[in-house]
C-alpha cells in the first residue's frame, strides 16, 4: 500500500474547507478512509494544524483534530529529524522538518500545495490533484 506524507497546508484545505483545494482534499483523505492509501501527517502538522484551527474553533480544534487521527497516522518528530533538518541548507526549518521527517519514515510521495517548499527533495511532490489524476 502506497505510503502518503501529507503537508499542513492540505490538512487545513480539508479543516477549514479552504476553497477551491477543499473537493481534493476530502478526495484524498476519503481514499485513506476506505484503505486504498496509508495517510500520514508529522507530529509538527498536528501541532501547527491546532493553532491555526483555534483562533477560530477555540476547544473544539482538539476534537476536530482528534477526529482526523481515525483516518491517518501521526509520525514522531524526533532528534534524528531535527538534525537532519538544521543541518540542511532548506530554507524554511518547518518545511525541512516535514521532509525529513517523511524520508525517514519511508513515505513514498508527499502531498503538498506548496511544491517550491521542497526542492531538492529525493521524494516525488506532488499536489492534491497531481496525486489524485494519477
Amino acid at each position: 500500500m502506497e505510503k502518503v506524507f501529507v503537508d499542513t497546508n492540505v490538512v487545513l484545505d480539508l479543516l477549514q474547507e479552504r476553497k477551491p483545494f477543499f473537493k481534493e482534499a476530502q478526495q484524498l483523505f476519503s481514499m485513506g478512509d476506505r484503505g486504498e492509501l496509508k495517510l500520514f501527517i508529522s507530529s509538527l502538522t498536528v501541532a501547527n494544524t491546532h493553532f491555526m484551527l483555534a483562533r477560530h474553533l477555540q476547544m473544539e480544534a482538539r476534537q476536530v483534530l482528534s477526529k482526523l487521527m481515525i483516518v491517518l497516522d501521526v509520525l514522531p518528530l524526533d532528534a534524528k529529524v531535527l538534525k537532519l533538518s538544521l543541518a540542511s541548507d532548506w530554507k524554511d526549518l518547518e518545511d525541512a522538518i516535514q521532509y525529513f521527517t517523511a524520508a525517514e519514515h519511508g513515505m513514498h510521495v508527499i502531498i503538498t500545495r506548496n511544491k517550491r517548499d521542497f526542492k531538492g527533495s529525493l521524494l516525488p511532490i506532488l499536489s492534491t490533484g497531481e496525486y489524485l489524476r494519477r
